[in-house]
């Protein structure tokens, strides 16, 4: 086997560093992206915090119910900046026009992936600790408080985030800049489903089908049991974990063929409209 047929096959760790250290590099360089990533978790705290002392000085339940609010905010934020973290990288190499070029390389679809998993992590640590330390100072609230259950909380949302994050870049590598639109505002369509705000009982029956069949509706309830009642569920957990087991894999397997289909119609080539 030759050296080139033996590099496309193997599993590259330097090709995947490679690049991450291109959109770690795109990233350090513009302070409006770095800017970005913290000024839109910081609004939503700071506006969901203030609400919550306000209601928690004039309600006994949300006296009890301290941090709901604020807990929400900052677990919705790990599963939206998770799936835009991932998705805005994709979009760097469209915005780029370099998606052909990467697609001729030796660069795997698959290391790709893992890449942009990646700069995910990176891009939501960027935004995330700094408010996370804001909302102890402003409200005293201690996201990392929560010890083994924030872990458990976080792997869920990362995974279902990367998941929707690659079946979004998927449909816009398939399906050209038209369908940008997508990875800015799929994730909103799971937000009154997923329960962020609101316990799964306030909504109609059978649309407490559709919410428990998605893996975050878990980790919030899982959090209100926690914040409220003191009460860690890892049966929620293992839930969650096994549908996001399913979704993830299903949404690998869906962009590598979405790859495909572009690869075969020439659409790596048409970035445009």
């Amino acid at each position: 086997m030759t050296i080139s047929a033996r590099n496309h096959i193997v599993f590259s760790p330097h090709r995947i560093s490679a690049m991450v250290l291109r959109y770690w590099y795109l990233l350090r360089s513009s302070w409006p992206r770095v800017l970005e990533l913290i000024y839109w978790p910081m609004v939503q705290m700071l506006m969901w915090g203030f609400l919550q002392l306000y209601l928690s000085e004039n309600a006994g339940f949300f006296a009890r119910a301290g941090g709901t609010f604020i807990g929400a905010v900052l677990l919705w934020d790990i599963l939206f900046r998770g799936q835009l973290g991932f998705s805005v990288s994709f979009l760097e190499e469209m915005w780029a026009r370099n998606m052909g070029n990467l697609m001729m390389s030796p660069l795997r679809a698959t290391e790709f992936v893992a890449a942009l998993m990646i700069m995910s992590i990176v891009r939501l640590a960027v935004g995330m600790v700094p408010v996370s330390l804001l909302a102890i100072g402003f409200f005293g609230f201690n996201l990392y408080g929560m010890g083994l259950a924030l872990g458990a909380f976080f792997a869920n949302l990362i995974l279902t985030s990367w998941a929707v994050g690659i079946l979004v870049s998927g449909l816009i590598l398939r399906n050209g800049m038209g369908a940008e639109g997508l990875a800015w505002t799929i994730m909103f369509l799971l937000l009154p489903l997923a329960c962020v705000y609101y316990p799964v009982a306030v909504l109609p029956w059978w649309l407490q089908i559709v919410s428990w069949s998605m893996p975050p509706t878990y980790v919030f309830e899982g959090m209100r049991s926690l914040l409220i009642e003191n009460v860690f569920r890892p049966d929620l957990m293992f839930q969650a974990l096994a549908l996001n087991a399913v979704y993830f894999a299903a949404a690998v397997v869906a962009f590598l063929r979405l790859v495909d289909s572009a690869r075969n119609n020439g659409s790596l080539m048409q970035t445009g409209e």
